[in-house]
């Protein structure tokens, strides 16, 4: 018998080889190392740099998931009837029109009754100019008008109530609304500016003030800054920002207001000769809007002359460049001789307030010229913005993003720069619009609501109402000086038939106002205010103090517009001008072109000779 066979070698592997054109190299240099092994062979250091950066990735992910869901929920979660906002009626807002359209093709322009008086509201506004004539005849068209509207035949307003808001009615014969019958071609003219008529009796000493105020600027600026932007009156030297005649144009319509004749004269010349819009050069939309545009509309409306409505044209097609986004949101700069327009050069993004707060003057030039474009350009922001998700209770954000249309930094409210002017045109564009805009309304009134409810404070032991600011559910208590133009926009409300309580809303946060000037020792307040919110033993109110008793009291109104204007004028004076203030307690430059515009319009009781209608159209 053969022996068995040995036993077959035991194998603990298979090994397979896999031949790819290359020659097989199993040297240790070439074998792969497991990921945890290599993770265990790094430094505790570079193992914590790598987990930072791993969870900082992952949070920026979440976000923008965040984001692009909610503004998918906006864009899907709305109708797209409802994407835009449509009154219930057209317009009030008369037909835009040219000198030479057709009267008979546009509805009449009548002059409105007398407004009623609110029990707890501001006294009646009428207007009364000052008598000025032109010795070059720019009177001569608005005589016609005068004539042309003393001509026309006032309508019987209806009997109804059109909304009321918490019991506040407001009455037919506040609305502007239009008359039904059509005019006759033979009796009514295309365009009725303000009615023009002498007032008697001389200036009083407050009055004398103010013109004398108004006057010492702009002696500076006219022997130092002639047909510059902006005067600095500590160096006796200008500044440029646009090269357009910043200060001489914002401050026509003022010397108009003051009987400032030989002034007006001047600055009309400087406007017919010397101002030309063909130049190479970058203006902001917003700042020259209110200031070139506002300027030479509200200039037209009180002169009548068609000089300035002629430039005013001019300037609105320059800017028009500024609309063509993709999200119809303005560019916040325009190159008015280029046509090129763009965001600023670190960002892409527009505050609210710019974007917001150029339609009273856009929407006019469309009425005066009989140019829609304007007018349609504007109200399709205002559209976009009433559609957009991301408010809080009718406050806003501060910033939106001109490509995709949405807000952006989102959680944070203020009625401070960057959004203030946003609710302030909301209200003004409801009563330009002849009070038919309902979601302009509507928007204006929650917005209250919700400064009432999230922003709205009382500091401690003072008890003085502030708005604060809200950043992501925290709230903040500073006020930004510029909230100071609240008390007028709610008490403009009042007068318009809005809820009285907005009244005392009024005048709690006018008394505060007043504080924040009163308490400095220059008499100017400081650009932001920080308030106390808790009682503490070694102070009151951080930055505005509660000492001794107002001047003001039930005339909280007219007192506060002379004890500011009187201290302001006094710690800014230099001998060429008035100069800004680094902090306020130095004197500072430039005097900024804003100046000779509003700070002479503040008390505008105390001028002479001139109380407004507060349905007149007028720039900010």
């Amino acid at each position: 018998m053969y022996p068995p066979p040995p036993p077959a070698p035991h194998r603990d592997f298979i090994s397979v080889t896999l031949s790819l054109g290359e020659s097989y190299d199993n040297s240790k240099s070439r074998r792969r190392r497991s990921c945890w092994r290599k993770w265990k062979q790094l430094s505790r250091l570079q193992r914590n740099v790598i987990l930072f950066l791993l969870g900082f990735l992952i949070l920026c992910g979440f976000l923008s998931y965040l984001q692009a869901a909610d503004q998918w929920k906006a864009l899907s979660g709305r109708p797209a009837e409802e994407q835009k906002v449509k009154p219930e009626v057209p317009p009030a807002l008369p037909a835009p029109q040219k000198e030479r359209a057709k009267p008979e093709d546009f509805p009449d322009i009548v002059p409105q009754k007398r407004l009623r008086h609110f029990r707890r509201g501001p006294p009646h506004l009428q207007i009364r100019p000052p008598n000025t004539v032109s010795k070059d005849g720019t009177e001569d068209d608005a005589k016609e008008k005068e004539t042309a509207l003393g001509n026309a035949q006032q309508e019987e307003n209806t009997q109804r109530t059109i909304i009321s808001w918490r019991g506040a009615v407001i009455e037919p014969e506040q609305a502007t609304e239009l008359p039904s019958k059509r005019a006759e071609a033979s009796t009514k003219p295309p365009f009725l500016a303000p009615r023009i008529w002498k007032e008697s009796g001389l200036p009083n000493e407050r009055q004398e003030g103010v013109i004398e105020a108004f006057l010492h600027a702009w002696k500076g600026y006219k022997e130092f800054a002639w047909g510059h932007d902006e005067l600095k009156p500590v160096s006796k030297t200008f500044s440029e920002w646009f090269g357009l005649g910043l200060t001489l144009i914002d401050a026509l319509d003022t010397m108009w207001i003051l009987g400032l004749k030989e002034e007006f004269k001047e600055a009309r010349n400087w406007v017919s000769e010397k101002l030309n819009f063909q130049k190479n050069v970058d203006v902001n939309l917003f700042e020259s809007t209110i200031r070139i545009l506002g300027g030479l509309l509200s200039t037209y409306h009180l002169s009548g002359d068609s000089l300035f409505l002629r430039k005013a044209e001019d300037f609105g097609n320059r800017l028009m460049p500024a609309f063509t986004t993709p999200s119809k949101i303005p560019y916040s700069d325009v190159n008015i001789g280029t046509g090129f327009a763009h965001s600023p050069q670190w960002t892409s993004d527009s505050t609210v307030a710019e974007v917001t707060s150029i339609q009273l003057e856009f929407r006019e030039l469309s009425r005066l010229t009989g140019n829609k474009k304007f007018q349609e350009a504007v109200e399709k922001v205002t559209e976009h913005i009433h559609s957009l998700s991301g408010k809080k209770d009718g406050l806003v954000p501060m910033f939106i993003n001109t490509n995709s249309g949405f807000f952006t930094h989102p959680g944070v409210f203020t009625l401070g720069a960057r959004a203030d002017s946003y609710y302030e045109y909301l209200l003004k564009q409801w009563i330009q619009g002849g009070k038919k805009e309902t979601a302009l309304l509507e928007d204006y009134v929650k917005a209250i609501e919700g400064i009432k409810t999230h922003l709205l404070r009382h500091s401690q032991p003072g008890k003085l109402t502030f708005v604060g600011e809200l950043a992501h559910g925290r709230f903040s208590a500073k006020m930004d000086h510029l909230v100071c133009f609240l008390p007028g926009t709610l008490a403009l409300g009042v007068h318009h038939g809005l809820p009285a309580d907005h009244m005392d809303l009024a005048q709690a946060l006018m008394e505060t106002c007043y504080e924040m000037n009163r308490q400095m020792e220059t008499g100017l307040s400081p650009e932001i205010a920080h308030f106390n919110l808790y009682t503490r033993a070694d102070h009151k109110d951080v930055e505005v103090k509660l000492t001794g008793t107002t001047c003001c009291g039930r005339r909280l109104w007219k007192a506060c517009s002379i004890c500011t204007v009187s201290q302001g004028t006094t710690s800014t004076r230099t001998g060429a001008g008035r100069s800004c203030k680094a902090s306020i307690s130095t004197h500072g430059s430039p005097q900024v072109a804003i100046l000779l515009s509003t700070m002479s319009k503040i008390p505008r009781s105390l001028i002479p000779g001139i109380r407004w209608r507060a349905s007149l159209w007028e720039k900010r």
